[in-house]
């Protein structure tokens, strides 16, 4: 199936990173204009292409992120896709409630889902002005259960990311924008480079998941791009797994 696209800019949020940077690549090839955020650069070719314009940002700096877009908006006369992926996991440091720094929860907060509500109050604004927009998000599945293993400031956030999804899904539905959230599994990005270190520990993984592998950065991307597309326009409001069968298991 040919995917077709009304827009023509579109804001990638933590571009830097796998699923980031595989999003913008896609992008690239059905000729969308990019803003790409990250506080990390990406590779040169990405800075160098004519495409793109890169910003080196801390999403929690409101008036800095604030500024950037309204530039990239003033330049190109719409924001049409959001690709949220921008996100933080610290095995180390994110631990149990009962154990966790609390200055830790908050900046997990703050980096998962304050930057989604920043985001959303700055381009929605713009997206009515055209009547048109597309948003995805990402969150986890790790969202969706509890972990004697926890990360419970980043499961927390990423819960309440899929309810601020919904929420934005309905109230701007009238004004012809949509956002929909993608909970990926295991998916093999720098935010696991633990495995580097330990492969037999993504072996097993692999092993527990009914597809048998762990997941990809393209993986997502294809979800990405299937959601912004007008085959996907009349998705709204919800949230698609793309975890190879784990949470389908009993």
């Amino acid at each position: 199936m040919k995917l077709n696209f009304k827009g023509k800019t579109a804001i990638v949020t933590g571009a830097a990173g796998g699923v980031g940077l595989e999003t913008v690549n896609k992008l690239l090839q059905i000729d969308i204009k990019i803003l790409m955020l990250d506080i990390k650069d990406p590779p040169k070719k990405y800075i160098q292409n004519k495409k793109i314009q890169f910003i080196r940002i801390d999403l929690t700096d409101y008036k800095e992120l604030k500024k950037s877009i309204d530039i990239f908006f003033k330049l190109n006369k719409s924001i049409d896709y959001l690709i949220n992926t921008a996100g933080v996991l610290w095995f180390d440091k994110d631990v149990s409630t009962t154990s966790i720094d609390f200055e830790i929860w908050d900046k997990v907060f703050e980096i998962n889902l304050k930057t989604m509500a920043y985001l959303a109050k700055i381009i929605i604004p713009k997206m009515k002005k055209n009547k048109f927009g597309s948003m995805v998000h990402i969150s986890s599945i790790d969202a969706l259960s509890g972990d004697d293993k926890p990360q419970d400031a980043y499961g927390a956030s990423k819960a309440a990311m899929i309810r601020l999804s919904k929420s934005l899904a309905i109230q701007f539905a009238s004004h012809n924008i949509r956002s929909n959230i993608i909970l990926p599994g295991a998916v093999e990005t720098p935010m696991q480079n633990r495995w580097k270190k330990n492969p037999l520990a993504k072996k097993q993984l692999s092993k527990n998941i009914p597809l048998q592998r762990v997941g990809q950065p393209k993986d997502i991307a294809n979800t990405i791009l299937f959601l912004l597309s007008d085959e996907g326009s009349y998705i709204t409001g919800t949230e698609i797994t793309v975890d190879g069968g784990v949470t389908a298991k009993p």
